[in-house]
């Protein structure tokens, strides 16, 4: 099988959740015997850095990237509100990366086309003019709930009149995108039952982020005392307000109770000033060179998200290593570990105080946890088994396909 993966950024290098999710699936494509070309979008904040690029993958994908500008136009966005676009998506169509699409459709022949989220489906028109390959698309959140929940929490009101907009126009656009393409593989099983919710007669699977052990080392000794981290991308914007809240909510009460705890925080564009204030035990990283080896050398993830779809691909990976987590239901959706035996589930202030105590009072519990987490990992989220469920999805799709 040949497939075309349209990808919204470069999967190299692995800067965020959504690089790694994109890398775990061309690796899964690729381990299957398959054949892969990738043409990816890069930004100003995913630029594509083709010297980072291992020479193996470049030659396996045949991987090129055109760039777009896709920083926010107040000029573009207030023209969606009369053209009735969904401004979110519209600015990710690039005419040159159009162009370079067709010249690849034209020139190769693809049994599956794989679109990475939705602001790759601009492209389907281009994509059904030059091939009558299945369109897959690989759904990394339920893009307009999140703009749902943020909008809810902005406390001015036109911005939140603003993002309510933004997230009508995006959940239109989600909804009508369902007839333009021939199947869903959802990245998490809550996002598969919305989309099964939505009564389309397309296939929708869910195909999560995979897990190979080898991949992850185990975890060291637990500290004394034990060392608590965050790490996720700093310019995403619900990181931003759950590491502000936990900061802000949980920490100070916290600290009375555990003084010589010590918090550590990393992500790539992280704003320093914006963290500072809360004392010399809360540690900014910011970016770090080495995700595993940061999240090796601390011992309980915090996941203070209240806002999201899809699934956390940190989460995962610090579960596969053995960290014990502590997240909202939010952070943990699409995960479904048992509460309090592979993962702590904290919904308040006082539930993260409570747990993070309990945690400093009994620290064998973290080292219990942590096993049990990475035991599930591997169980529920092995890549061998996914790559089963993504070739039997795919020959679906190839067969009810007007090629077949």
């Amino acid at each position: 099988m040949k497939v075309l993966q349209l990808t919204i950024k470069p999967p190299i290098p692995a800067v965020d959740g959504g690089c790694i999710a994109i890398k775990n699936f061309s690796d899964m494509i690729l381990d299957g015997g398959n054949q892969l070309k990738i043409l990816s979008l890069a930004t100003h904040k995913h630029p594509f850095e083709e010297e980072l690029i291992p020479q193996d993958f470049k030659e396996k994908t045949e991987i090129e990237a055109v760039f777009i500008k896709t920083e926010l136009n107040v000029r573009d966005a207030f023209a969606s509100m009369v053209t009735m676009d969904s401004y979110n998506i519209s600015r990710f169509f690039s005419v040159d990366f159009d162009a370079r699409l067709e010249e690849i459709l034209l020139s190769q022949e693809f049994d599956f086309i794989q679109l990475e989220s939705l602001f790759m489906t601009p492209y389907i028109s281009t994509i059904r003019r030059n091939t009558a390959a299945p369109i897959v698309l690989r759904s990394h959140n339920f893009e307009h709930s999140i703009w749902e929940q943020i909008a809810s929490r902005e406390d001015s009101r036109f911005k939140r009149w603003y993002l309510k907009f933004l997230a009508s126009r995006l959940k239109k656009y989600e909804l009508e995108i369902m007839d333009a393409v021939d199947g869903v593989i959802a990245i998490s099983s809550t996002d598969e039952s919305r989309y099964k919710r939505l009564d389309y007669k397309i296939p929708v699977t869910c195909i999560p982020f995979g897990i190979n052990l080898d991949d992850y080392p185990a975890s060291r000794p637990v500290k004394n005392p034990p060392r608590i981290f965050h790490l996720g991308a700093m310019d995403w914007q619900p990181n931003i307000e759950g590491i502000q809240w936990f900061l802000n909510n949980v920490w100070p009460e916290f600290m009375v109770q555990q003084p010589n705890a010590e918090l550590y925080l990393a992500g790539r564009s992280m704003d320093i000033e914006s963290f500072k204030g809360f004392g010399n035990r809360v540690h900014l990283v910011g970016e770090v060179d080495d995700a595993q080896e940061f999240m090796l050398s601390n011992d309980i993830m915090v996941v203070p998200l209240n806002t999201g779809s899809g699934i956390r691909i940190k989460i995962l990976e610090g579960m596969a290593m053995g960290k014990t987590v502590i997240s909202t239901k939010i952070g943990a959706e699409g995960i479904e570990a048992k509460d309090g035996v592979e993962i702590f589930i904290a919904e308040s202030a006082r539930d993260f105080q409570e747990i993070l105590n309990k945690l400093y009072n009994e620290p064998e519990l973290i080292a219990k946890v942590g096993a049990a987490a990475r035991e599930f990992a591997h169980s529920n989220f092995n890549q061998r088994i996914l790559r089963g469920r993504f070739e039997d999805f795919s020959k679906k799709l190839m067969k009810e396909s007007p090629l077949a």
